[in-house]
C-alpha cells in the first residue's frame, strides 16, 4: 500500500518555488508514493510530474477524511527556518530542509513546468522589439505596511539608474505588484506567476534580489545578476548567478528585537547599518555585472 506523504510549505511565493526541489529529492527516496503539497501558492507546482496533488491551505474541506484516514501516511510539516543548520547559515535552504524531514540531498534544484500552450500564449503577448531586461526591485508581503525594505530591496535611485543605462538597447520588464514603486522608461510587469515565468524565460538578462523572480529563474535555469542586502546567497542563493553583496556596512545597527536572524526582513527602520541608502551597493558594479552575464 502506497503511503501518502503530506509535505506542508508555510510562507511567500519564493520559499514554495525553493520547495520544488525538496519535492524531488523527496519522490527520488519514495518513488512509489504520492507527495501531496499544501502551499499557499499552488500554481508554483502546476505540471510538476513529482506531485501527486497540490492544495491550497484555504481549500482544506474534508483533509482529514480524503488523505489521512484508514491510510499510511508520512508527514512532513516542520518549519526549516528554526533549524541551527538555517539559523547558523551553515548551508542552503534546500538542504537543511531535506535533512530535516531525512531526505537524502542530491544537489535538487528548483524546477517551474510550464507548458507549451502557455509559453506560447504569453509570448505572443510579450513580443518586444528589443532584447529583454528582466528586472524586480522589490519584495515581500502584498500587506507589508514599510514598502521599501533596505534589508532586501534595491534603493530606488540606484535602480533608475541602472534602468537608465540600459532603456536604449532593451525593453524593461519591472516586476512589481500594483502597489509597489515604479520605475521610469520600464513596462510595469504584474501579471500572475505563470506569465512572469514565461517573462523570464524570454528575457536575455535579468536583475533580481533576493526574492520569487530569482528562484524562478533558477527555475528555469536561467542565470541572473542578484544583488544581496541582508540575506547570504549561500544560503538562499545559487552558484550560477553573479552574486552582487552589499558594502561593508557603516554604522553599528540596533539589534534589540533581533531573535534568530540578525535583520528582520521587512527592514526594520532601527536596525538600518548604513548612514544612507547610497552606501549599500555600487551602481557601477552592478551595471558592469548585467554587461557580463
Amino acid at each position: 500500500m502506497n503511503e501518502n506523504i503530506i509535505f506542508q510549505i508555510d510562507g511567500g511565493i519564493g520559499k514554495s518555488i525553493i520547495a520544488t526541489a525538496v519535492c524531488e529529492a523527496i519522490k527520488k527516496q519514495y518513488p512509489t508514493d504520492n507527495l501531496i503539497v499544501i502551499s499557499a501558492y499552488p500554481e508554483v507546482f502546476i505540471c510538476n510530474p513529482h506531485i501527486y496533488k497540490c492544495l491550497s491551505h484555504n481549500n482544506l474541506s474534508y483533509f482529514y477524511k480524503d488523505y489521512i484516514e484508514n491510510k499510511k501516511v508520512k508527514t512532513f510539516l516542520h518549519n526549516p527556518y528554526l533549524e541551527t543548520s538555517h539559523i547558523q547559515q551553515e548551508c542552503h535552504l534546500i538542504k537543511t530542509w531535506c535533512e530535516m524531514f531525512g531526505v537524502k540531498y542530491n544537489n535538487e534544484q528548483p524546477k517551474i513546468y510550464l507548458s507549451n500552450r502557455e509559453e506560447i500564449y504569453y509570448s505572443n503577448l510579450l513580443q518586444q522589439d528589443k532584447p529583454i531586461l528582466a528586472i524586480q526591485t522589490n519584495g515581500g508581503a502584498n500587506e507589508q505596511e514599510i514598502k521599501y525594505s533596505w534589508m532586501r530591496d534595491m534603493p530606488n535611485k540606484m535602480a533608475q539608474e541602472i534602468v537608465d543605462a540600459f532603456s536604449t538597447e532593451y525593453n524593461i520588464f519591472h516586476i512589481r505588484r500594483e502597489n509597489q514603486f515604479t520605475l521610469q522608461n520600464t513596462i510595469s510587469s504584474t501579471g500572475d506567476f505563470r506569465a512572469l515565468a514565461v517573462l523570464l524565460k524570454m528575457s536575455s538578462k535579468r536583475l533580481l534580489i533576493d526574492s520569487f523572480a530569482q528562484h524562478t529563474a533558477q527555475a528555469l535555469g536561467l542565470n541572473s545578476v542578484v544583488c544581496w542586502v541582508g540575506n547570504n546567497p549561500n544560503v538562499f542563493g545559487y552558484e550560477n548567478n553573479i552574486n552582487i553583496k552589499a558594502n561593508k556596512e557603516t554604522k553599528t545597527p540596533e539589534l534589540k528585537n533581533s531573535l534568530f536572524t540578525k535583520y528582520n526582513i521587512v527592514g526594520s527602520l532601527t536596525e538600518f547599518p548604513y548612514e544612507n541608502e547610497s552606501e549599500i551597493f555600487n551602481a557601477e558594479d552592478i551595471i558592469n555585472a548585467i554587461i557580463k552575464l
